[in-house]
């Protein structure tokens, strides 16, 4: 990994990204630090041209999106053109919203969507990952979810965004999962697992901070090819802007080759 392929996902500074204000705000700030690319995902509703030219302005790539379930599924069309003007060629699935994971025909539908979804984007040019959560690693017949939805997808129509804070969550091997996605994991969410002393219960943690062998992580992306390297904190203890910092700081200390 290199340090330019370090990325901020926006959604971690969603509070701060509301208004096109407070976006530029936010953007001078994670330049500050050392970002050289940002997942645009939990912004306000600010014009493509707009994002594009403050990320611009701080020297910053669009590496990626996240778009919602329905748009990818029903309009993928959008998606493209919304890529374009972001001139960025990576999105992802980020949630299966309205599926009932406990149903293998509910599941087997998503699958095929995403399939068709992932094939009209391919012939445009652009790349539909899978972003996955914890619920994905729960067995549906003789695998998990997430299995198979890379196992019945086309690997030129649906790629990879493994998280690892939620790989953990579901009792998966991140390194196994790196190695299983080779050359087709672009994109890896990296977020750190933790106990919080307080309530004894997992939380999200700055890079560095939790328990997670991201050396061994990292290793194995690597090899597998994976472009970018993508912070994200769902929540933070305190200001975000300091954890993204903290973040940022241990993976140039430690991690970058």
């Amino acid at each position: 990994m290199k340090l330019n392929q370090v990325a901020i996902q926006l959604f971690t500074l969603r509070d701060h990204c509301k208004t096109l204000e407070d976006f530029t705000k936010t953007i001078q700030k994670v330049s500050k630090i050392g970002y050289r690319a940002a997942q645009v995902s939990g912004i306000g509703p600010i014009p493509e041209e707009d994002v594009i030219k403050v990320l611009k302005g701080e020297g910053i790539v669009c590496c990626a999106t996240h778009e919602s379930p329905d748009l990818i599924l029903k309009e993928p069309q959008r998606v493209i053109d919304r890529l374009g003007k972001l001139e960025c060629t990576y999105t992802a699935y980020p949630y299966p919203g309205g599926v009932d994971l406990k149903s293998e025909a509910s599941v087997t539908e998503m699958i095929q969507g995403l399939n068709r979804s992932g094939e009209i984007l391919h012939r445009a040019g652009k790349v539909l990952c899978y972003h996955n959560h914890g619920k994905e690693f729960a067995k549906l017949g003789n695998s998990t979810i997430l299995e198979k939805i890379y196992t019945e997808t086309d690997s030129q129509f649906l790629q990879g965004e493994l998280d690892t804070y939620w790989v953990q969550t579901g009792g998966g091997d991140n390194v196994a999962w790196c190695r299983k996605l080779r050359n087709r994991t672009p994109l890896l969410h990296i977020k750190d697992y933790g106990i919080d002393p307080q309530t004894e219960q997992p939380t999200y943690m700055e890079i560095g901070s939790g328990n997670l062998n991201f050396k061994e992580i990292i290793e194995a992306a690597d090899q597998s090819a994976c472009l970018w390297y993508i912070v994200e904190q769902d929540t933070c203890p305190g200001d975000p802007f300091d954890s993204v910092q903290k973040s940022f700081d241990y993976i140039k200390k430690y991690l970058v080759s």
